[in-house]
């Protein structure tokens, strides 16, 4: 089964090899993997390294596109692009944990009604604030505050794609549409998010510029809407999410986190009431 690796890029000169080689590095076999950058008409040596990584490592299917101006539009052009029958989408700053497309791929064969899978996702880096990111999202698996990345390019094709209008809060838009149209599913294996060690106000600027397009996200599906309600509800994002299914013993069991983790979402509440 041909797999199809999306990687949208824009000025990522620092990661995008990272990202390649951990595709390269798959347990599932090369020769059923195509991986297609659509990078961002980055001013760096991105469009370069991936380049020069195809010639390396040929015949690795690797095919190089140029499409903007946003993420939303990049993906779906990427897929437009690909021939497998599934496809995973990627940031240049994530690495693959070695199994993540054998293991979908072993999961949806079990499971022929899977029609997209999220995979667990680690955030890198040392500092404590990096640390709060890495413990806050270790709750978000598979509820509704993740996203799927593993998709049947049928069934996206189906739904509608990525809604290009938006920038944030595609990945949920587009998991709620996926989950009307078929069965979804979790699988263990690891994205490892090699984001920038943790600096408050890149952080909070690009909450900021998120907030800005949030708004069509909520006009689409309405406040009411159940997942709504959790993704930006204060009992449900604050507290529900980390107590629900057991996980409450893990955020008493590390309070430090915890705290850090509570003052970020308070920070953050604060820069989506005031944008």
């Amino acid at each position: 089964m041909l797999i199809s690796v999306i990687i949208t890029t824009k000025n990522e000169e620092k990661n995008i090899e990272n990202c390649l080689r951990s595709v390269l590095e798959q347990t599932y076999p090369r020769e059923n993997i195509e991986i297609i950058v659509v990078d961002n008409f980055s001013t760096d040596r991105t469009a370069e390294i991936v380049q020069e990584f195809s010639k390396r490592f040929t015949p690795l299917n690797v095919k190089l596109f140029n499409r903007g101006p946003e993420r939303s539009a990049q993906r779906n052009f990427g897929v437009e692009q690909s021939k497998g029958e599934y496809f995973i989408y990627l940031d240049a700053d994530m690495i693959l944990e070695k199994n993540v497309i054998r293991d979908c791929v072993e999961k949806i064969k079990n499971n022929p009604e899977i029609i997209a899978l999220y995979v667990s996702e680690i955030v890198m880096g040392e500092k404590f604030f990096s640390q709060v990111r890495r413990f806050e999202r270790s709750f978000y698996d598979g509820t509704a505050i993740d996203g799927v990345r593993f998709i049947k390019k049928e069934k996206f094709m189906e739904v509608g794609c990525f809604d290009e209008r938006m920038y944030a809060c595609e990945d949920w838009d587009l998991t709620k549409k996926l989950k009307k149209a078929g069965k979804t599913d979790l699988v263990s294996s690891v994205i490892y998010h090699n984001e920038e060690e943790f600096n408050l106000r890149k952080y909070l600027g690009k909450k900021g510029y998120y907030s800005k397009n949030m708004n069509l996200y909520l006009e689409k599906w309405g406040e009411s809407d159940p997942d709504l309600k959790k993704q930006f509800g204060l009992s449900y994002r604050f507290f529900g999410v980390f107590v629900e299914n057991g996980k409450w013993k893990k955020l008493l069991s590390h309070p430090l986190l915890a705290c850090g983790m509570y003052f970020l979402r308070i920070m953050v509440g604060i820069k989506f009431l005031i944008k």
